[in-house]
């Protein structure tokens, strides 16, 4: 806590957002005397968040102080079926109930389920709700790993994208984001900075006043690229062909750095064969660009110094999206652009924090489950399959996500808001709607996933409980301290676990430790009370207490020693090096050098002569994905594109449509009823609409009714951003 005046009735606490962000953004709370949180700002003192907050934070105390939250444990009257309900009608589905006999409920119903069909056929369901290291995963993967319940493969968002990287350079660091302002060429690929990494934008900004340049490459006019010196509005899903076309002119023209890829590379003589098949004549027409552009792009590319690579997932979100972040990643190393500070490149940071997570998750408590091993692995982007399968005739075991193991028969949602986020919307809802699954939510709101609950749980915000925390876009260790108590009785994710497990009859030590006890463990503190984590030996408990962020080991002098993260080697791959040539994907029976082939759901595609459109699933700039999307003062922020589908002229004149229009779009999945918006935010053959909760649409969908379950090429990750379409006036 920071001391305030004397005389004061606030105090300040330092807390820190753990939304799913690259920012993770140090976050001051102003508490009055009667112990309510009156003010939010950003922490100056981080170097990363500057004094500031995004709009969707500084707008936060609407979300801790909704009269919409859930304040207490909720049941489904009896005869209440389980469909989507509009908003103002889903508490009527409920009534309350106090958390003992919320507990109670649940963990007899979860023993009676592990008993009947065994403890696999229990499915876990989370995502990044919160990426505070114990609100993300501890005393909840202890609970599922003692219950035996299957395991879950996170892969819903980054997966490909991380898998592929690593690939590359065998962890997941980049370049500190407070070096962006050094670059005199940033290209933001993928990545909407203004929208969703704002505190990167102060350091582009600086830049540009240097005299750098800004090129942003995304098949969308996002902000970032409506403020870019160069916008290049590729065709979706082309990322890797025009990384492979600018390695092709880079090679020609000899402007690689020969030096740095002798010493630090591995298989660039199959990388340089590889890159000569793709001439800009033929890149530009995937892309949509012209030969000259590619032309023009990989010379001012390759031939500025420093220059800075901002890659984000949406990149990866596509059938060929790992092996896009593959070729694009190893553009720094084919110019030697990691020599210099302000250049290389960053997709994510997350790889720095080497948490203690075997003690955090006890993997070991399986061995004393009733299945004595761990669990099966259901990877939750194709959940619609995994809770249809061997249940409904027509998705059998051809195409088995369940390992052979049992149907799904429970179903244990936190962190996460499937019945919006997850693809392949109607096939998720058939196996929500199951009068045999049961399921249980724990959320702040009724959402679109509650629709289908059987015991809805009271979760906390950031401000409600301690945690700590890393990030994916800085190299600072943070300690966000509780600083208001939770309104009614809202529990942490720490809470809710700890107590089901001692309700079901677990006695091991570990499901009564505290908060503290937990932090103390991910930093794996040691006699001396000092981390035993890798870069962060200088890290103790209380130093955190006093001052809220601690730089990582590597990151404490960055004017005396900068952090270059692949200027020198070894490196944490195979091979020791930069990795053009992958053994790892040739013995997979995977192409070990990235190349090009069009998604089978693009306008090469054999449904392109039904679906001729492109469709783009975006998400919006003042939500977190579904999270903020039910606040009226944040849906005001995007009520431009809310229920909209953004067209290009061309495309609404030939089908007839109007900007206004009400349009029908379908696929053979699932079909949405939007407003047409004839912009010029997407190119010709290309559509978009946004994310939201379903239950804001008047047709009770949202646009995840038109996304699949096919997995990416790499990492078995979503394809939000794979899909095809039709459009027609309604």
């Amino acid at each position: 806590m920071i001391a305030a005046a004397a005389t004061s009735p606030f105090r300040v606490v330092h807390t820190v957002c753990s939304h799913d962000c690259p920012d993770s953004c140090a976050v001051l709370v102003t508490v009055d005397a009667a112990g309510r949180a009156v003010k939010l700002q950003g922490d100056l003192s981080q170097p990363v968040t500057q004094g500031f907050l995004c709009g969707k934070v500084a707008k936060y105390l609407d979300r801790v102080y909704a009269p919409q939250r859930i304040l207490y444990p909720l049941r489904r009257k009896i005869g209440v079926a389980k469909r989507p309900l509009k908003r103002g009608e889903d508490h009527q589905a409920f009534e309350r109930v106090s958390w003992d006999e919320a507990l109670s409920a649940v963990a007899s119903r979860l023993q009676q389920i592990s008993e009947t069909y065994g403890p696999e056929s229990i499915l876990p369901y989370s995502y990044a709700g919160t990426i505070g290291v114990l609100g993300f995963g501890s005393m909840d993967r202890r609970f599922f790993h003692r219950l035996g319940g299957s395991q879950l493969d996170r892969t819903i968002c980054s997966e490909a994208g991380g898998v592929a990287w690593n690939l590359v350079y065998g962890k997941k660091l980049g370049t500190p984001t407070e070096d962006f302002s050094r670059a005199k060429l940033i290209v933001a690929w993928g990545a909407n900075i203004h929208g969703n990494n704002i505190h990167l934008w102060p350091m582009v900004e600086q830049a540009r006043r240097n005299g750098a340049r800004l090129i942003v490459i995304d098949p969308y006019k996002t902000r970032t690229a409506a403020l870019a010196d160069w916008h290049i509005a590729i065709r979706p899903g082309t990322d890797a062909a025009l990384a492979l076309g600018m390695m092709h002119v880079i090679l020609r023209e000899g402007l690689e750095d020969r030096a740095y890829i002798d010493e630090m590379t591995h298989g660039f003589a199959q990388l340089g064969e590889r890159a000569r098949e793709y001439t800009p004549d033929r890149v530009a027409r995937w892309t949509g660009m012209t030969a000259a552009q590619v032309e023009r792009l990989a010379r001012e590319y390759a031939t500025t110094r420093p220059a800075a690579l901002r890659l984000n997932y949406g990149v990866q979100r596509s059938e060929n999206g790992g092996t896009a972040v593959r070729a694009i990643a190893m553009l720094p190393a084919l110019t030697g652009a990691w020599k210099y500070r302000g250049g290389g490149g960053a997709l994510s940071t997350s790889g720095a924090f080497a948490w203690n997570k075997r003690e955090l998750e006890r993997r070991d408590l399986a061995l004393d489950s009733p299945l004595g091993r761990e669990a099966r692995v259901v990877n939750m982007s194709v959940l619609g399959q995994a809770l249809t399968q061997g249940i409904e005739s027509h998705n059998s075991t051809d195409n088995d996500v369940l390992s052979g193991g049992p149907p799904v028969h429970a179903l244990f949602v936190y962190n996460s808001n499937p019945g919006a986020v997850a693809p392949n919307q109607n096939a998720v809802r058939r196996g929500l709607a199951r009068t045999d699954l049961f399921t249980v939510v724990h959320d702040l709101f009724l959402n679109d996933t509650t629709d289908y609950a059987d015991y809805v749980l009271p979760a906390t915000t950031f401000l409600e409980h301690t945690d700590i925390q890393g990030a994916y876009g800085h190299y600072f260790v943070q300690l966000s301290n509780q600083a208001i108590e939770p309104p009614g009785e809202a529990r942490s994710n720490v809470w809710l676990f700890s107590q089901l497990a001692q309700t079901m009859g677990f006695t091991e030590q570990c499901f009564r430790d505290t908060e503290e006890q937990l932090i103390r463990q991910a930093l794996a503190i040691g006699l001396d009370g000092r981390s035993k984590n890798p870069d962060m030996g200088h890290i103790g408990f209380e130093d955190l207490k006093e001052v809220g962020h601690i730089p990582l080991a590597f990151h404490r002098e960055p004017e005396s020693a900068p952090f270059l993260p692949f200027a020198s080697g070894p490196l944490p791959t195979p091979s020791g090096k930069i990795e053009f040539y992958s053994a790892t994907l040739a013995a997979q029976g995977q192409d070990p050098v990235p190349g090009f082939t069009p998604p089978s759901e693009s306008r090469w595609g054999e449904g392109a002569e039904r679906f001729p459109l492109e469709f783009l699933s975006r998400k919006a700039d003042n939500y977190m994905n579904s999270t903020f999307a039910n606040l009226d003062g944040h849906r005001k922020m995007e009520a431009r594109t809310s229920q909209r589908l953004e067209m290009h002229p061309t495309d609404a004149k030939a089908r007839g449509i109007a900007d206004g229009d009400k349009v029908r779009v379908w696929n053979d999945r699932g079909e949405i009823l939007l407003t047409a918006l004839v912009d010029g935010a997407v190119a010709e053959g290309v559509v978009a609409g946004r994310l939201d909760w379903a239950k804001f649409n008047t047709g009770g969908v949202n646009v995840n009714t038109l996304t699949s379950e096919r997995f990416t090429d790499i990492g078995a990750g979503a394809t939000f951003y794979s899909v095809l379409v039709e459009v027609a006036k309604a």
